[in-house]
């Protein structure tokens, strides 16, 4: 059923505190606010646009850091300091004229409850919130800001039969490449 929903998905939204970091927010003596992301969480990213995927971010923190790292990514749908998820998602969805069972919505925290009413596929982090883990129609293994992003770029991109052209540059016939031996 997860494999179905996925072959669908057009659009994924990402919330970023928890989805696409481990949560934690450190703040300089400067006042700026540093994120850490997984680089596998990124390269899944490219990958899921580069197969035609849109990728579109909706983040409740406002963040300079998270406009660098979507930049960096190809990513061009970002909105922050969004009270109101589950309106700007469904605004999102009418805008872009896809169906609900097209887009895909990952989460970890209460705020995103009402953006899974609005997708197809709803996904929360292995160590997201109970409520939000009960919602989801999938589960991560992997926890927020420890590769879930990737585990889902790669579930959605082989749910389509993407996966291994996208790969195949790095893969040569099945055996890893070794550079320098």
């Amino acid at each position: 059923m997860i494999k179905e929903r996925a072959e669908q998905i057009k659009l994924l939204i990402l919330d970023i505190d928890g989805v696409m970091t481990d949560g934690h927010i450190v703040i300089n003596e400067q006042g700026e606010e540093i994120k850490t992301f997984h680089v596998r969480d990124g390269q899944g990213l490219k990958w899921l646009i580069k197969g035609g995927i849109e990728v579109a971010i909706i983040s409740g923190r406002s963040s300079k850091a998270v406009e660098r790292r979507a930049t960096d990514l190809g990513i061009q749908t970002i909105y922050q300091g969004i009270y109101d998820k589950g309106s700007l998602c469904a605004d999102l969805i009418r805008e872009k004229r896809l169906k609900r069972q097209e887009v895909a919505c990952m989460g970890d925290d209460l705020p995103d409850i009402p953006m899974f009413q609005h997708v197809g596929l709803s996904i929360a982090v292995s160590d997201a919130a109970q409520e939000v883990r009960d919602t989801a129609h999938f589960i991560t293994k992997s926890k927020g800001g420890n590769g879930a992003v990737r585990e889902i770029c790669e579930m959605i991109l082989k749910a389509k039969g993407l996966w291994d052209e996208l790969i195949s540059p790095f893969i040569e016939k099945g055996k890893a490449l070794h550079i320098g031996t």
